[in-house]
């Protein structure tokens, strides 16, 4: 276990900004930490970091209490925070240059490590080049080099693709990729679901302080549905045939509009066949079929009551 949070607490007067929070990192696992604004994801990433005094429980990173032995901890740890950490008056070389040496890095080390950073993140051409004329994305991107410089056991990213052009993005998500296939364990947030269905291996959901749920995307998806709905276009149809459907074990409801039969039929109930076999035997052709399975978007909805951009 690479971290692990057990029972935290934040405090705001009487407001529970984390309440009683329980989360666990795996070695190796890309970790999608989601919740609408104000859900505690900030303040609890703070609290991992030192940044926010902890009112309750314990945090363990590399198996080291964060408190007491912060220093030790720290120095594998790497952030890309939601605001911009970086220097406008000083070149892309030297930021990453300042925060390799903040992580101890010295000598021909640290220039080394520099050139890797920003070659990773595709600006080793841009390398003597100042912020000020780079566009978001681009800055984005110098923020990721700052934080990788060290090469880090965890890496913290929160929101790394927020308000920055396609392209960067692209390039933002084949490194966080890259990192993960290199062997470095990531927590990652996001307002995009998009990005953290293609990401992540587990996720977490967070709603006013509290885990509400956690587990693979699979997991989450079968938590909320209990149902699945087919959509079948077809030569033709008529209300017989719906009842012959709305017969057949598993199906819940059926109804016909324009050449287009909606089937809502029981989770894993594995009738498809039985369906299109009542279809053919008065028949009809069938044209298309889809089965529409639960989306994260629509399990957060469901668990939040809003949507993730909310």
């Amino acid at each position: 276990m690479l971290l692990e949070i057990k029972g935290l607490v934040k405090r705001y007067g009487d407001v529970l900004a984390v309440d009683h929070a329980n989360i666990h990192i795996q070695e190796g696992e890309i970790l999608g930490l989601l919740g609408p604004n104000g859900a505690g994801k900030t303040t609890l990433i703070n609290m991992m970091l030192g940044l926010t005094r902890i009112d309750g429980g314990n945090i363990n990173i590399f198996g080291k209490d964060s408190i007491r032995y912060a220093e030790a901890v720290k120095k594998d740890i790497g952030i890309v925070p939601q605001e911009l950490a970086i220097y406008e008056d000083l070149t892309a070389a030297e930021n990453v240059l300042f925060f390799g040496r903040l992580y101890g890095l010295r000598g021909r080390q640290l220039h080394c490590r520099v050139e890797e950073a920003l070659s990773f993140v595709g600006l080793d051409e841009r390398s003597k080049q100042y912020p000020r004329t780079f566009s978001g994305g681009m800055k984005r991107r110098l923020n990721i080099a700052c934080a990788v410089v060290h090469r880090p056991r965890l890496m913290i990213m929160d929101e790394p693709t927020v308000g920055i052009d396609p392209q960067s993005r692209n390039h933002i998500m084949d490194s966080v990729k890259a990192l993960h296939d290199n062997g470095t364990t990531i927590l990652y947030t996001s307002h995009y679901m998009e990005e953290v269905e293609e990401l992540c291996t587990r996720i977490v959901i967070m709603d006013k302080g509290r885990v509400i749920a956690m587990g693979t995307k699979e997991e989450l998806k079968d938590l909320v549905s209990t149902e699945e709905k087919m959509v079948i276009k077809l030569s033709a149809a008529n209300f017989t045939l719906v009842d012959k459907i709305k017969k057949i074990n598993g199906v819940k409801e059926c109804v016909f509009a324009e050449k287009e039969l909606t089937v809502i039929v029981d989770k894993n109930s594995n009738n498809i066949g039985r369906i299109i076999d009542a279809i053919t035997a008065t028949g009809s052709e069938v044209y298309a079929l889809n089965v529409e399975k639960p989306t994260l978007e629509s399990v957060f909805l469901t668990l939040t009551g809003r949507t993730l951009r909310d």
